[in-house]
């Protein structure tokens, strides 16, 4: 018996600190995520609750919002959040945020979701690119594998998966009050300061009592990477990055050995393509503007009298607008962004075409072409030949009548560098 006594004492202790929590530290990290859910959010997320449970923290709180985004990006996210050793808090906040789309299912996903006063979740069904409704059987297969993947979540969690699934399919979105009568979240809290009072004493399941009495708080911030990769995801640096690289490949082609456009060019254009795989595009609009570039570059070779500038203008314009055009969220180019480049673009392309066909009518000013019509004086008689002083040099001249030296002259034409010319 005194032999079994001391192996029941340290059973107990053991198992107070099992139930009494996780953390090997008093302490939380708090990270703030916003903007559409791409790749580089994605792999933000995943750092940091990896960082969170390799420091055995007693909990890491995300302050969330965003208006959606790729659906593989928020797969992987919700995989992180599964993962993740210490308890998951998304807190939709501040005032005015939103947890829509993609959001809607990482929020789901938490062991613990909070929305602040002013909040919204929901709009979560599916589009294509574009944002446009995706028809046919494929729009069913993709709605319903959707749906599949959202109802298993709030089971998992304990919340309304009847909810999620008319978000889906009809997306429905919600206030905070709402979303907390139909047990979608579980706490509604004015700032974080309350967010921690409310879920400390709180059990998570599988992860132990949350202990925050005094707590350190610690904030995450994004690293030079993400904030790099954020910032190309953007539709307006995309749209400016794709423009220099075009422009920059045309100036290459255009004038080979350049190298410098080039560089740049085939680098911006790099990290375009980077951006439509974060962004929904409409590859329709892109083919317009490689569509307008080529008109521009057309009137540089074909005397259209401005009808293939006409057409760039137009083409250009058109394939901006519908680049990345996407129904009820911030994925779209902004104006202040659209018509400057478009007006810089187009001008600076009917200036060189300008320029261009201004020098094909042109009289030539160097070369045998240049010396045709130009005045020189006769340094030797023409009887036939002799010579002639043009253009600041000395000629080999013929002429079919004599010509006295000191006379005026003019250059009729070039014939293996003999000038032809006549007495004026």
């Amino acid at each position: 018996m005194k032999t079994i006594r001391p192996f029941l004492a340290l059973s107990l202790i053991l198992l107070c600190f099992t139930v009494n929590g996780h953390a090997d530290t008093n302490e939380i990290y708090i990270v703030k995520v916003s903007g559409s859910i791409n790749p580089a959010v994605a792999d933000f997320f995943k750092k940091s609750i990896a960082k969170a449970s390799e420091d055995k923290v007693s909990c890491i709180i995300i302050e969330f919002d965003t208006p959606g985004g790729l659906s593989e990006s928020m797969r992987e996210i919700v995989m992180a959040i599964y993962a993740s050793k210490v308890p998951v808090v998304i807190y939709v906040s501040p005032s005015g945020a939103r947890a829509a789309s993609a959001g809607v299912m990482i929020t789901l996903a938490a062991d613990i979701a909070a929305m602040a006063p002013g909040t919204n979740i929901g709009a979560a069904h599916p589009v294509g690119a574009g944002g446009k409704e995706i028809g046919g059987s494929m729009a069913d297969k993709i709605v319903n594998d959707m749906v599949a993947h959202s109802r298993s979540i709030a089971e998992k969690r304990g919340r309304n998966a009847e909810w999620v699934e008319k978000a889906i399919r009809k997306s429905v979105s919600i206030t905070e009050t709402e979303a907390l009568k139909m047990n979608v979240i579980d706490i509604i809290s004015k700032d974080m300061d309350d967010l921690i009072r409310k879920i400390n004493g709180r059990t998570v399941k599988e992860k132990g009592v949350l202990k925050l009495d005094n707590v350190k708080k610690t904030v995450l911030k994004e690293n030079l990477r993400t904030k790099i990769l954020k910032t190309i995801s953007d539709p307006n640096i995309a749209y400016i990055l794709m423009m220099i690289g075009l422009a920059g490949l045309y100036f290459e082609l255009s004038h080979p050995g350049s190298i410098f456009p080039g560089v740049i060019g085939g680098i911006s254009l790099i990290l375009a393509f980077f951006a439509f795989q974060t962004i929904p595009v409409n590859y329709a609009g892109f083919l317009l503007i490689v569509l307008a570039l080529v008109f521009f570059i057309m009137e540089m070779k074909i005397s259209s009298y401005g009808l293939l500038s006409i057409a760039g203008i137009t083409s250009l314009l058109l394939g901006s607008l519908m680049l990345f055009e996407k129904g009820g969220s911030d994925l779209r180019l902004s104006w202040t962004v659209l018509l400057p480049t478009i007006l810089i673009v187009s001008g600076f392309f009917v200036v060189i075409s300008g320029l261009v066909f201004k020098s094909h009518i042109s009289k030539p000013k160097t070369g045998a072409g240049g010396l045709i019509g130009e005045i020189g004086v006769v340094k030797k008689a023409l009887i036939p030949e002799g010579k002639v002083f043009v253009h600041g040099e000395l000629w080999n001249a013929m002429s079919k009548k004599h010509i006295q030296e000191g006379a005026k002259i003019r250059v009729l034409k070039v014939v293996n560098l003999v000038l032809e010319v006549e007495e004026v």
